[in-house]
């Protein structure tokens, strides 16, 4: 798939997906503007980019979170390449596993903030520029938020309403020639999965059992998840307001549903 000289902003895209994101980009030939809160980690992965010699890849410092940083991505982005033909809102955070009763509502307003109030200032922002260029908006979703999981009331939520969101947005944006989906991955392996098995008392097992939710016997990679937001900016033109589910089939069947506490 070719997406050369196209100008892409991946938010959160210095890990996990997004990474995969601006690998996929920039290898299609795309101007990839990526942001993450970590300097470091976004001139490292920029100067790898840039040396493959095809697409051109441009880090910004920010923090979703701060709405006044996502307006600067997007100022940034349109000075120094003068259009924005797709936006992936992909930065977002996954808590740890808890009941309701141990989380606050302090702690359920801040996901909000970071993973769904962000997407909407995002898309705000983006959208005058994305209608000139009748680009797209793909929004990263979550397999959960269509099935739930256990002890992640807050998470589920929030995903539940990116999916929501891109529909309507869908909508609305369709009179611009302004295509809007989502992308809901199952288990993807990203630094945060390593994470969960390194904390896990049985790392192997744990490694195992994500393996084996899936159909396919394996987990999805973080170039898969790009593959896919590509074929979607890039091939996918007649396909709008649609949540694509990425995961080998983890949905499918049945599972063990009841548990002993």
């Amino acid at each position: 798939m070719n997406y050369k000289n196209k100008v892409v902003i991946i938010t959160g895209g210095t890990k996990g997906i997004g990474e995969g994101c601006a690998r996929v980009f920039v290898d299609a030939g795309a101007k990839v503007v990526f942001c993450a809160r970590n300097q470091d980690e976004g001139d490292k992965l920029a100067a790898e980019l840039n040396s493959l010699g095809k697409g051109e890849a441009f880090f910004v410092k920010c923090d979703v979170s701060e709405i006044n940083e996502i307006e600067n991505l997007i100022s940034q982005t349109v000075e120094k390449y003068g259009k924005i033909d797709c936006l992936i809102n992909n930065a977002g955070w996954h808590p740890p596993h808890k009941p309701i009763d141990d989380f606050s509502v302090q702690e359920f307003q801040d996901l909000l903030n970071l993973n769904l109030v962000s997407i909407f200032a995002a898309c705000k922002f983006a959208l005058p520029y994305l209608r000139k260029t009748k680009g797209s908006i793909i929004n990263m979703s979550s397999l959960v938020g269509s099935m739930g999981q256990i002890h992640a009331v807050t998470y589920v939520a929030t995903k539940g309403a990116i999916t929501a969101f891109t529909k309507a947005l869908a909508i609305d944006e369709a009179k611009f020639g302004v295509r809007v989906n989502s992308v809901s991955p199952g288990n993807i392996y990203t630094p945060l999965w390593q994470e969960a098995i390194d904390a896990s008392e049985n790392p192997e097992k744990t490694r195992q059992e994500g393996d084996e939710a899936q159909l396919l016997g394996r987990m999805g990679t973080i170039e898969e998840a790009g593959k896919l937001c590509l074929f979607l900016a890039a091939e996918a033109t007649f396909t709008t307001g649609v949540d694509h589910i990425l995961s080998g089939g983890a949905e499918l069947g049945y599972g063990r549903k009841s548990r002993v506490n």
